[in-house]
């Protein structure tokens, strides 16, 4: 099976989508978030990079798990169409209601 190239608004959506990771990440490990999400610090890095920008489902949701982050907060935000990366990193992160303190 042949891989299609990523369109430039894929290409975007994986930096949002990695710039939103990093942001929820904060001062917690790139090592501490892979392993609790079951994936390699690897995968986490290229993800966080921009070089994965389509990544499994599965591993966005365990990702957002494990950062207390909502689907639907991290689609809304992956999602936006307006800005660059660099604009939307003032964006709140939106953590999950359970696990909001």
């Amino acid at each position: 099976m042949v891989r299609l190239p990523l369109t430039p608004a894929e290409v975007a959506r994986g930096q949002r989508l990695g710039a939103l990771l990093r942001r929820a990440r904060g001062c917690r490990s790139m090592l501490d978030v892979a392993l609790a999400s079951h994936i390699s610090p690897e995968t986490l890095r290229k993800i966080e990079s921009g070089r994965v920008a389509t990544p499994a489902f599965p591993t966005i949701a365990a990702i957002a798990d494990t950062l207390g982050l909502s689907l639907d907060a991290v689609w809304a935000e992956i999602s936006r169409t307006e800005g660059t990366v660099e604009d939307q990193s003032a964006l709140p992160v939106t953590r999950h209601p359970s696990l909001a303190s």
